[in-house]
Order: structure tokens, then sequence, then C-alpha cells
């Protein structure tokens, strides 16, 4: 978690109210999650606002930039807009718990809180799974979608006729 210590947001000695923080989102940043990135090139801003409550804290992330995309189709790269929002509430208890999406608890002993995590799954998060470059014209992708394989519909098994004539003597009596 050193490595992350950038990303830090001290809490203790700040008065209650709003405070706000910028950080530069970057191929360095991606590098401290030793995770392989589908993306190249992040120029990403990470707005956070931060409101101090006496006993809880609100964050607002927001994250706007470009990431570089290889597309599925062409293998060309392009720019991918990223830009997604995320409201967080930090809550003070005996021990650090993430297990509710909205709620973080940390140990009320803590002073700082970091947001990298957060940061980065926002990030992904507004990565596409399918990539597929603007340049693509609705042409392409209606050729593409000619030669696709089709997903086979299953129909219904037809009855045998005979059965159905014994089915409706059956349902007579």
């Amino acid at each position: 978690m050193d490595r992350l210590r950038n990303y830090d947001i001290v809490f203790s000695g700040l008065k209650n109210g709003k405070h706000t923080f910028r950080f530069e989102i970057d191929k360095e940043f991606f590098i401290l999650f030793d995770t392989e990135q589908e993306f190249t090139e992040p120029r990403i801003t990470a707005d956070v606002t931060m409101e101090k409550h006496t006993t809880f804290l609100e964050f607002w992330i927001k994250t706007s930039g470009t990431v570089n995309l290889v597309c599925d189709i062409t293998n060309d790269h392009f720019d991918h807009p990223v830009e997604n929002e995320m409201k967080v509430l930090v809550k003070f208890g005996e021990e650090y718990d993430d297990s509710d999406e909205d709620v973080i608890t940390i140990p009320s002993k803590d002073h700082a809180f970091n947001v990298a995590q957060l940061i980065y799954e926002e990030v992904m998060l507004a990565i596409p799974m399918k990539k597929i470059s603007p340049d693509i014209s609705d042409e392409d992708l209606a050729i593409l979608e000619q030669f696709s394989p089709k997903e086979e519909i299953e129909e219904e098994p037809k009855v045998d006729p005979r059965w159905e004539a014994l089915k409706k003597l059956k349902d007579k009596n």
C-alpha cells in the first residue's frame, strides 16, 4: 500500500465541510495495480470531493479523460473517452470493511483514506467489453453481422398427431 500513498486523502485536521482534490492518472498509476491493461496512454483526471462530517465522510469521485484502445474488428488504435462518477460513504468502525459497495468502514484510529482502488475501479468500469472504433461505418458492421455465426433457435419438437389424438381421448375420460 506504500506505493499508493500518493492517493491518500488525509482528513484529520480538516474542518467539517467540503474539500476538493485532483489526481492525474497515467500509465504509472495502473502499473501500481500489477494487472494487464486492455488500453494504453491513459490521460485521466480524477476529481475527488470529500465532505467531512463529525461521524462520517462522503466522497464523490469523478473521472474523465481518454484511453487508447485497440479495435476488436480492425486492430486499429483509437482514443476512447472515459467518464464515470461514484459516491461513497465512509464511516468509522472497528476494522476495515468494504463488503457494501456504497459504504466503506475504516478503523476509527485512521487519519487518511486511500482513493486509489476506487479510482482504478471507476476507470476499469468505463472501458467497454466490446471495443469498436468510431471509424467503422454502419455498412462495415452490417457486412460483419451478415457473416458472423448465428445463434440457432431451438424449435419445440413437433408432436406426432397420433399422440395428440390419444391425449384428447385420455382428457375426455
